[in-house]
């Protein structure tokens, strides 16, 4: 499962260095809009602190964050968000799940099937994918000064499956009934968390050649560059030595 964390990593600061800022922070806006349907006060909605934290990293202005959340709690009129989860497979067979937020099904789903014609892969019908996935809750923390046996703890005394510490980040899964539970715990101690989500994990993650790893790693970077899309999973395995030449590629 680690690879996750290093493909999530990768993905994270290249977003912060992209150039089509006008797109970053239309995507960054929909994150947080979507979030604030549960509520506008970042105070008591974890999943808004969050994405309002992670605007704030990507340097997004302080009044398109706050329209952001206004829109999502209905203050201001706007267009009419949908959180959709595409299936397809990409490159040698590889299953995708893709998250997108839009106000135009249509639209969304026009591009990424362009990205499929154009790169190889195709779009799949319904639940043809989604089985190969499961759903848990996932935490990213900064190691640098966090002790490491302080929060395998704290995390699996509030019912975390797992935790993996890393030099760079530790991670911590739990189910997704104990997401709650799991957050609640770390904010309880007072550990700082620079992610938590709940994200699709693959039962069987596939190991390609590296060629052909990075061909569905270019795959996953154009559907991931679409306006609509959030975030792309796929049963891809990511390993050090496959991270180490997508960063020397990119």
């Amino acid at each position: 499962m680690s690879g996750h964390s290093k493909w999530s990593t990768i993905k994270r600061k290249k977003a912060a260095t992209d150039a089509k800022r006008g797109q970053l922070f239309t995507r960054l806006a929909r994150e947080i809009a979507i979030v604030a349907r549960k509520g506008g006060d970042p105070t008591t909605n974890f999943s808004l602190r969050l994405a309002i934290e992670k605007a704030r990293t990507s340097n997004m202005p302080k009044d398109n964050i706050d329209r952001a959340i206004k829109r999502g709690t209905g203050e201001l009129k706007g267009e009419e968000l949908q959180e959709v989860l595409y299936e397809g497979y990409g490159p040698h067979g590889v299953a995708m799940l893709i998250q997108v937020v839009t106000d135009n099904r249509n639209r969304s789903i026009a591009d990424i099937r362009k990205v499929f014609n154009r790169r190889g892969g195709a779009v799949a019908e319904p639940g043809a994918v989604a089985w190969q996935f499961k759903q848990k809750g996932y935490f990213t923390l900064v190691s640098e000064g966090l002790d490491g046996d302080h929060v395998f703890e704290v995390a699996l005394e509030a019912d975390a499956d797992d935790v993996i510490i890393g030099d760079d980040l530790i991670e911590i899964f739990a189910s997704v009934d104990a997401f709650q539970q799991v957050r609640e715990g770390l904010e309880g101690a007072e550990i700082g968390v620079e992610s938590a989500e709940l994200s699709h994990f693959p039962d069987l993650p596939v190991a390609l050649e590296q060629m052909d790893a990075l061909q569905v790693m270019g795959v996953i970077d154009a559907l991931e560059e679409l306006e609509d899309v959030q975030q792309v999973y796929s049963t891809l395995d990511v390993s050090d030595e496959l991270m180490a030449a997508y960063e020397s590629a990119s």
